[in-house]
């Protein structure tokens, strides 16, 4: 009776993640094919949207006219690594490489989302889904500091990576200064 209790909480587990996984790239075809209702619809349907209010209708009205700064986009996931809370809970973190077209140019950002997911009814959706990236910069330039923000709709979204992993700061904070200033490009 135990191995088949473990083993229907490993089939879940699996079949958890896989289904997980589908979350961040359904988020990226919404988003280049400019799917508003498929977009929103990954997420649970009390999203807690901060200022904008709380639902999917608070929801869409944020995004959409957000999605609206840019014309063409491209959504390449390069990886993504889940950890599970319990069996209705996970969090966890997608890289991506995205790629905006915008009055003539091609804003590339270099982006780590943080998700919080929950199933609900026996589906997963994102409960939260927050964007941290490294940097947006026109494909034709390199990314340069201070501030390693090219875009200048964006330009109130200061980058907050590779700071705003926890072991960033206190790895650093072992070395010495001057390697510090040869290293980066910051000030």
């Amino acid at each position: 009776m135990t191995e088949n209790v473990n083993l229907l909480a490993r089939l879940d587990r699996v079949e958890s993640q896989l289904a997980i996984q589908q979350l961040p790239m359904r988020y990226a075809l919404a988003v280049d094919s400019r799917d508003i209702d498929a977009w929103v619809r990954l997420f649970i349907e009390d999203v807690d949207c901060g200022k904008h209010g709380i639902g999917r209708d608070a929801l869409k009205a944020f995004i959409d006219p957000n999605v609206r700064t840019f014309y063409r986009s491209i959504h390449q996931l390069c990886g993504h690594a889940i950890d599970f809370i319990d069996a209705d809970h996970a969090t966890g973190m997608v890289y991506c490489r995205a790629e905006h077209e915008v009055r003539g140019k091609w804003i590339v950002m270099a982006i780590c989302y943080f998700d919080t997911y929950e199933r609900r009814a026996g589906s997963w959706y994102f409960r939260k889904r927050s964007e941290k990236h490294w940097y947006s910069s026109d494909i034709l330039e390199r990314p340069t500091g201070p501030n390693f923000q090219r875009w200048d709709e964006w330009s109130d979204r200061k980058p907050t990576l590779p700071h705003a992993f926890p072991s960033w700061t206190a790895f650093w904070e072992k070395s010495d200064p001057t390697l510090l200033r040869e290293l980066s490009s910051e000030p």
